[in-house]
């Protein structure tokens, strides 16, 4: 059905593309991977017809008959949507935030004029049911912003199956979900796959994902497709190094972790937050939704604790309240026995530093890297003598040059300012830092660079580290601890280890279940 052949692209003679061939059948799903930067996403943005301008393309990508390189704009517009349809990785970016999502839906419908307006309606609301968001439960009146992440993506899906296309493009479609949900989305794709007969191209770094999910697999490395094949054999014989290279990536274990001392640096007692909802009668009493319940518990000096747990389950509340944003109703949070709450002395937050998810949305674009790792001495009321040497001293603990203090974020890639925004956390030589889905946009073999850096960090400095994640893969390699939390409760506490290998409680067992998995079997082969 999509053949690619040869496709070579460049841009200012510098080569993009080499020479890809690829081909996808009714009913197939094929699993493209590779780092960051290796050309799948070009890949997917040249079949749509999507390249940036001034862009060389040779080689050609046919759909059935048709050589999509020969087409002009008039022609491309007819097809995308209709015959092609792609499922972005970030569907808040994605969506229209000011349109309602049977709106958007229907709109797809309406642009190639295969529906009225009350028909396109009548479609939109059975294809939102169809992937999981019946119309009682999920008015099409809704926005974006109403819905989780999980049922933001399944409105991209609806969008991209509305007209039946041949070939479905799914870019990253579950790399910010939890496991649960990524389960979900992906189950649902496949049962898609199967019903609809299209043909996929799943793009993802996670080989556990391509494992359980495609029939054929292309291994992508600087533009060229280094090795294909059949999923099973491939995973077997491996027969490129870095195929073997991202596999051994995805399972990488750090090593020269801090030993845990037996002195307590946070305490969580019995941290308890609400929030007010909408009132339902107009002199009734405001309703109140637990977010975080009774959370107590501890985490040593120089310990590495996890906290996992689905989508809304209260670990942001948590790490908010945690960082003294967020007001409890009751409980308390202590660090080295000093109490933390919003009202606390900024000076007293200099032991307590964060690693967000994306380094890139938590800088100020315009701020030099210099004045970015700088940002937290204004806890300290000013910047101490000698600041830009402990600047300098900061990159270089985290494997930056001397030269990249006069640079901004956007001349780095995602994992080197992963690594400015872990600088920016230890200039102030913290005790404990939390660290907020701080791997887990990253390929795997920069995520398995973070997490050495982080654990070479924590030997040295005898740190504590408080690791927010939804990846059971990541919790499991760099952790001592592991907390599940759900509803607001934590329901499992224990080693990492032996809760991994024996979960005591249903919801852990869950969560571990819907990980996806390469076969060991595949593996050892």
């Amino acid at each position: 059905m999509i053949r690619i052949e040869n496709l070579s692209l460049s841009i200012h003679n510098i080569p993009i593309l080499r020479d890809v061939d690829l081909a996808i059948a009714p009913g197939q799903v094929v699993g493209l991977v590779g780092e960051s930067g290796s050309g799948k996403s070009m890949t997917a943005l040249a079949l749509m017809g999507l390249l940036p301008r001034g862009m060389i393309q040779s080689g050609q990508m046919r759909l059935e008959d048709t050589d999509l390189t020969t087409l002009d704009e008039d022609a491309m517009c007819s097809i995308r949507g209709r015959r092609i349809s792609m499922i972005f990785q970030e569907p808040m970016t994605a969506l229209n935030p000011v349109k309602t999502i049977g709106d958007q839906v229907a709109e797809t419908l309406l642009v190639h004029g295969r529906a009225s307006r009350d028909n396109a309606k009548r479609i939109a609301a059975e294809k939102l049911a169809r992937v999981g968001l019946p119309q009682d439960r999920f008015p099409l009146d809704r926005y974006p912003h109403e819905l989780s992440g999980g049922q933001r993506q399944r409105v991209c899906i609806a969008m991209a199956i509305a007209l039946h296309p041949d070939l479905l493009i799914a870019d990253e479609p579950t790399t910010a979900l939890d496991v649960t949900t990524q389960a979900q989305i992906l189950g649902l794709l496949k049962e898609l796959v199967a019903e609809e007969g299209m043909g996929l191209l799943l793009i993802t770094h996670d080989l556990a994902v391509v494992a359980g999910m495609a029939d054929h697999v292309a291994v992508m490395r600087k533009g060229e497709i280094v090795e294909q094949g059949e999923t099973e054999p491939l995973f077997r014989t491996m027969s490129h190094p870095y195929t073997r290279k991202l596999l051994d990536a995805s399972g990488h274990v750090p090593d020269g972790q801090a030993i845990p001392k037996d002195a307590p640096l946070l305490e969580v007692r019995s941290a308890v937050r609400d929030y007010p909802l909408p009132r339902t009668h107009l002199f009734g009493s405001t309703p109140q939704f637990r977010a975080v319940d009774g959370v107590s518990f501890t985490l040593n000096k120089g310990e590495s604790l996890g906290l996992v747990g689905e989508s809304g389950c209260g670990k942001s509340t948590l790490s908010r309240a945690i960082l003294g944003l967020e007001p409890l109703q009751s409980g308390e949070i202590l660090l080295n026995g000093t109490p933390i709450a919003p009202d606390m002395p900024h000076a007293r937050r200099a032991g307590l530093q964060v690693v967000f998810q994306d380094p890139y949305g938590s800088f100020n674009p315009r701020w030099t890297v210099e004045r970015l790792v700088a940002e937290p001495f204004h806890l300290l009321g000013s910047r101490p003598e000698g600041w830009r040497n402990r600047v300098h001293d900061a990159l270089a603990e985290v494997g930056l040059d001397a030269d990249a203090m006069t640079r901004y974020p956007h001349e780095f890639s995602g994992g080197q300012r992963q690594r400015i925004a872990i600088a920016r956390a230890l200039i102030l030589r913290p005790e404990l830092i939390i660290l907020d889905e701080a791997v887990s946009a990253l390929d795997v073999s920069i995520r398995a660079g973070i997490l050495d850096l982080l654990a070479d960090l924590q030997a040295r400095h005898g740190m504590g580290y408080l690791f927010i994640s939804h990846d059971l893969g990541v919790v499991r390699s760099i952790t001592d601890r592991v907390l599940v939390m759900k509803a607001g409760k934590i329901v499992e506490d224990g080693a990492t280890d032996a809760v991994f290998a024996a979960p005591q409680h249903a919801y852990t067992q869950t969560l571990i279940n819907a990980a996806p998995v390469i076969p060991p079997a595949w593996k050892e082969a």
